[in-house]
């Protein structure tokens, strides 16, 4: 990749710059689906504070810009739902979609910090038409558990695989 981007949990005052990114981010989903009232383009500030404190982040930062983020929290069944694998448009197809997702699962296996329950499974989801999500969801060991219309121009595909 040749840059220097780093990886860290994200706090709160990350939460500004993740918004921001996520708006940026989701404009080419919105115009695939033709949808532009999806959440991640009507997100408040204070649902993603609470997005942040109810389960855990991680941004990616080239310098002091946050670059990429994903949001996990780990249902008591030992689910982690991950949400919002975002990465700047100038910065895809370099690889941190990917590393994003290793950090978070990694954060989510480690049981050193954390009182059980412990993660049985990593869950994300993603539209039908997201060909690149879906292609990186797959490569990273994610199968397709189900689907579900929510709309006429918009299939969520959920995609699993087992915590190692």
């Amino acid at each position: 990749m040749g840059l220097s981007v780093t990886i860290s949990a994200a706090d709160a005052q990350d939460a500004e710059h993740i918004l921001k990114l996520q708006y940026l981010c989701y404009q080419s989903e919105a115009e695939l689906y033709g949808d532009w009232s999806i959440e991640p383009l009507t997100q408040s500030l204070a649902a993603l504070r609470a997005e942040l404190d109810e389960g855990h982040g991680l941004v990616a930062r080239l310098g002091d810009e946050v670059v990429a983020s994903v949001r996990a929290r780990l249902d008591e069944d030992g689910t982690v739902r991950i949400a919002k694998l975002i990465v700047h448009p100038r910065m895809r197809r370099h690889g941190l979609g990917g590393r994003l997702l290793d950090g978070i699962e990694r954060h989510f296996a480690d049981t050193t910090e954390r009182p059980a329950p412990s993660a049985k499974r990593f869950q994300l989801f993603t539209g039908h038409r997201s060909e690149g999500n879906l292609r990186l969801y797959r490569r990273k060991g994610y199968a397709q558990v189900s689907t579900r219309e929510v709309g006429p121009r918009l299939t969520l595909v959920t995609l699993e695989k087992d915590a190692a």
